[in-house]
């Protein structure tokens, strides 16, 4: 398979590396690739359940030839070995609750326009629901997607839980478990465009686009989504995994983090 035309010396090494262990563990089952825009930038936008979300859903832009460039928190950079291959493959860091949140912001506009392929997780952490449903996202895809207008592209992805549970430090690999992407049409955002970039304007763009994901999710898992989506803002304060400030701020950045 030819790597994609964006990707440099670095991302090239790194999915030779990475992609023979993903095949390894897992079984795929990838769908709506004609959704995926054929020249542009445009954002992917994906539920995220678990630590290997970032790895399964780079892999399924990847093998169909984007190069994406991953939100994810600043401080990822600064770990080691880790951090190097961050930025060497171009990915953007999050600076939230800096005077550099803007930062992201402006790389990420600067990246579409350029004509990449961005990856957001919306919801910027590990969602909170308890059966694993899309929460209450934050609002930064709508401001990226408002300013740029590019096409949102929706995907949902179900398995990759199977082989490391949420907040699990415990790979499951074998047996080889399916894991489920599918893209799904671009969100219709056009009517908002010329809207103020408001609190309600950015809530309606956010919950459009989290609508289309859960309606894949949904399609998926062969069940319907809970009628009221999980909002952390809501959730008790001893809620599994609340202690880590992650509840959705108007305003906030993109995406806490693409890797949370």
């Amino acid at each position: 398979m030819p790597a994609p035309q964006r990707s440099n010396r670095a991302y090239r090494i790194v999915a030779r590396i990475v992609r023979p262990v993903l095949f390894a563990i897992m079984r795929r089952d990838w769908r709506g690739m004609e959704h995926l825009p054929a020249s542009g930038g445009f954002i992917a936008a994906a539920n995220h359940m678990t630590n290997l979300d970032p790895l399964t859903f780079a892999h399924y832009l990847y093998d169909h030839g984007f190069a994406p460039k991953i939100l994810a928190k600043a401080s990822l950079f600064k770990v080691p070995v880790l951090g190097p291959v961050l930025r060497a493959t171009g990915q953007i860091p999050v600076f939230r609750n800096t005077s550099q949140a803007g930062q992201s912001l402006d790389e990420a506009v600067q990246a579409l326009r350029d004509g990449e392929c961005v990856a957001v997780f919306p919801e910027g952490t590990l969602t909170r629901d308890p059966d694993l449903w899309p929460m209450v996202a934050k609002t930064g895809i709508a401001r990226l997607a408002l300013m740029t207008r590019v096409p949102v592209i929706p995907i949902a992805q179900w398995g990759p839980q199977k082989i490391l549970g949420r907040y699990s430090k415990v790979f499951k690999p074998f047996p080889r478990k399916t894991v489920s992407i599918v893209a799904g049409p671009p969100v219709v955002l056009d009517d908002l465009y010329d809207r103020p970039l408001d609190t309600a304007t950015l809530r309606e763009a956010t919950e459009r686009v989290m609508a289309a994901i859960t309606a894949i999710l949904e399609d998926l898992r062969g069940e319907p989504a809970p009628t009221v989506r999980f909002d952390p803002r809501r959730a008790p304060a001893s809620g599994e995994g609340l202690g880590e400030g992650d509840g959705p701020r108007d305003g906030d950045g993109p995406t806490k983090s693409a890797t949370a």
